[in-house]
């Protein structure tokens, strides 16, 4: 028997519709999912947190709340970015301590913990705080292609996390690259090496392979694949539950899923998507197989292509694309997710545009420091030397970044009280993560994009004008009422 984790609330909507569902758009068929029997329901974590701050007016810990209440059944999950929390820099223990207690509190049941540079370093404290307060942890590697990201490499660092308490794992392959033979080959020898807890598949169909590594996965062991029910499914997205429920049936593979109850929800679905086609976009709905190519995930193409047009360098493009591998391989081979992606693919244009490497980003130079972790393979003197100078050595980071910072968690808190602002403890970690947007929610003056009533909107040349970024790359559009 496989089982499903089900990314409808999460990952599907933040792949496909620049994470804009509103809560009160999910309300309506929880019951239904609730009776599915899934593994887990991602529904918090990634982009949900920042975008309901800072676009939907809502209050990200009322909607985990809400859907909890909703769905007591099913395992809630979110996607956890080990000491960046759901946000882009490295906090302090304190604040990674207190989201970790207040998340569960609030109705999250597993921690999918990942870290960028897969630096178990910094999945430590969130790993060991999750498992403290009596959450499921699941630990997740970043997929990628490089010379030092081998089947052993997978394995013996699933096995490391294994023994730090997991009590499951992930292969996490963001930009929908992992090959049916590569599937295979990780999850069979993780089961061959003595590896006990549960293994989950989670892919993107960019690729147009990945039902297939799913396959194979299954014949090598896997116990849970990650799939989207499917009207938010495919291209920059995942692949379809029922279709997966359907292929697995009369094998030994079977989930054992009511079809009947997906269908009902796959309806339900079909009137959101149709809600809100303002933010459809069909290079995320296309499948895209250069990406076996160049290995570079969707979003990081659309933040090269938007840098290479400020600078009126489009014809510059396939060199760009080369110099991403090549900068990749300088950095210690990064797992191209983000912050990385976005670090190696803005130094890859920089240095087309301006040779190599003599403008540098102080994103790049933070990363060599070691200040978002340690690179998974080495770096050279050369480029040690070529970013930071000949006394290179002086600015190496050998710890863990985050045992630099200083406690947050009080100055957050006196800060918010100091404001008015302060309601509930959970604020705080809001405020500590994203400050403007949280007093901007807190004071009452965040106003949404749009509210459900408002929907089905279309994009036109008047109207209400607002900024929407899917996969990376930043829209400006206007909007109407769509006539019915």
């Amino acid at each position: 028997m496989v089982q499903i984790t089900d990314l409808i609330f999460r990952d599907a909507h933040q792949s496909l519709l620049a994470t804009r569902m509103r809560t009160e758009d999910m309300l309506p068929i929880t019951e239904t999912i609730d009776k599915v029997g899934f593994f887990a329901l991602e529904v918090w974590g990634g982009a949900t947190f920042d975008v309901c701050l800072r676009y939907l007016a809502e209050d990200p810990w009322e909607r985990l709340k809400t859907l909890k209440a909703h769905m007591p059944n099913t395992p809630m999950q979110m996607l956890e970015r080990a000491m960046n929390i759901v946000a882009y820099r490295n906090f302090p223990d304190d604040i990674v301590q207190k989201f970790i207690e207040y998340a569960h509190r609030d109705g999250v049941d597993y921690f999918r913990i990942f870290d960028a540079l897969n630096d178990l370093r910094n999945m430590k404290v969130p790993i060991e705080t999750a498992k403290n307060v009596g959450a499921h942890v699941q630990g997740s590697l970043c997929y990628t292609i490089s010379p030092v990201h081998t089947v052993e490499y997978y394995v013996e660092t699933f096995k490391k996390l294994e023994a730090m308490g997991c009590d499951s794992l992930c292969i996490k392959d963001m930009a929908g690259m992992i090959s049916p033979s590569k599937a295979y080959q990780i999850i069979h020898a993780c089961k061959e090496e003595g590896i006990k807890v549960p293994i989950c598949l989670h892919s993107h169909t960019t690729s147009g392979m990945t039902m297939l590594s799913y396959m194979k996965a299954c014949e090598a062991g896997v116990d849970i694949l990650d799939s989207a029910i499917s009207p938010i499914s495919g291209g920059a997205g995942h692949p379809p539950t029922e279709s997966i429920v359907a292929a697995l049936r009369d094998t030994p593979y079977d989930t054992g899923y009511d079809l009947n109850l997906l269908m009902e929800c796959r309806r339900y679905f079909l009137k959101v998507w149709e809600k809100y086609r303002h933010l459809h976009r069909e290079h995320a709905m296309k499948v895209d197989p250069s990406v076996i190519v160049h290995q570079i995930p969707g979003g990081m193409l659309s933040n090269l292509i938007i840098q290479l047009e400020k600078f009126g360098a489009m014809d510059k493009y396939y060199q760009v694309l080369e110099e991403t591998h090549h900068v990749q391989k300088d950095l210690g081979w990064p797992p191209l997710v983000t912050p990385t992606s976005q670090i190696v693919g803005v130094q890859a244009v920089m240095n087309v545009l301006f040779g190599r490497y003599k403008r540098v980003l102080e994103e790049t130079k933070n990363y060599v420091r070691g200040m978002y972790g340690k690179p998974p393979a080495e770096i050279s003197e050369e480029i040690y030397k070529t970013i930071l100078g000949s006394n290179w050595r002086d600015e190496i980071v050998d710890c863990r970044p985050a045992d630099l910072l200083k406690p947050m968690y009080k100055k957050c808190r006196d800060e918010l009280e100091d404001l008015g602002l302060l309601t509930k403890e959970e604020d705080v970690i809001s405020y500590a993560m994203f400050p403007e947007e949280t007093k901007k929610f807190l004071s009452g003056q965040a106003k949404p994009e749009f509210t459900s009533d408002e929907l089905p909107l279309e994009a036109e040349m008047s109207g209400r004008r607002f900024k929407v970024s899917l996969n990376g790359e930043e829209y400006e559009v206007t909007m109407r009422k769509a006539k019915k």
